[in-house]
């Protein structure tokens, strides 16, 4: 049985950085597709970055350039780098993950396939 576990979450001024990581056991890992997500309260949960056991990575465009994902397999540890926090980033993050196949996405840029593993999330704050 699968089982996520996040970490790094705290609150950090404008245009700070940060970086979670989410300790993952009980997979195959043959194949898998991992993410992160965020919700804030009050807002539809949303697609922060993907990478999948090829190492093909996806980034929503809010967060293009500014945030990276990787996958540390012999840690079996995803992470996201967060740089140049902004207002509109804090939010709970939550490490996913389908253990199954690599990512596929919809034509919206959205997973095709909803991750069957959740972590309990991360809170993430910026202040001004």
């Amino acid at each position: 049985q699968g089982h996520l576990v996040e970490s790094g979450g705290a609150s950090v001024q404008n245009g700070g950085s940060l970086r979670l990581s989410c300790v993952s056991s009980g997979f195959t890992y043959s194949a898998f597709c991992m993410a992160w997500f965020r919700q804030d309260q009050g807002k539809e949960r949303e697609r922060v970055a993907t990478i999948d056991s090829r190492g093909d990575t996806n980034y929503a465009d809010a967060v293009k350039d500014r945030f990276t994902i990787s996958y540390d397999n012999a840690k079996r540890t995803l992470y996201l780098q967060m740089n140049g926090l902004k207002p509109g980033d804090p939010a709970m993050y939550y490490c996913a993950a389908d253990s199954e196949a690599d990512c596929t996405y919809k034509d919206d840029g959205n997973l095709l396939v909803e991750p069957n593993f959740w972590g309990q999330g991360t809170q993430v704050t910026v202040s001004s």
